[in-house]
């Protein structure tokens, strides 16, 4: 199965995603901002890819893929998912470059 990095400052949605995506057996890493997301990839090994939120506090996501292209050491070909309820996210994806992203809903 899958190594997942899950990066999201909503212990609510880390929680969740945890659960859904440890009962079909993928292993998961998660992070509470970019900064310890960014620690988590290096620590290794490096995830399959990276559920990534849009805003957060201390190291938004979009600042956290930008650090991962500069870093150049394997982390610039991990796919990226965003996970927002922000209404622009399609918009997000494109400037970020990834074709993937899930919208939250509301509570």
């Amino acid at each position: 199965m899958a190594n997942v990095l899950i990066v999201d400052d909503d212990a609510a949605t880390v929680a969740a995603s945890t659960d859904l995506l440890e009962s079909v057996g993928h292993r998961i890493q998660t992070g509470y901002n970019g900064e310890q997301g960014l620690k988590s990839l290096d620590a290794g090994p490096l995830p399959d890819c990276v559920l990534l939120d849009v805003d957060m506090p201390v190291l938004d996501g979009p600042e956290m893929a930008h650090r991962m292209l500069l870093h150049d050491a394997g982390e610039e070909r991990i796919p990226i998912v965003l996970v927002s309820g922000r209404d622009d996210l399609p918009a997000v994806a494109g400037r970020m470059g990834t074709p993937y992203f899930l919208k939250k809903g509301n509570p």
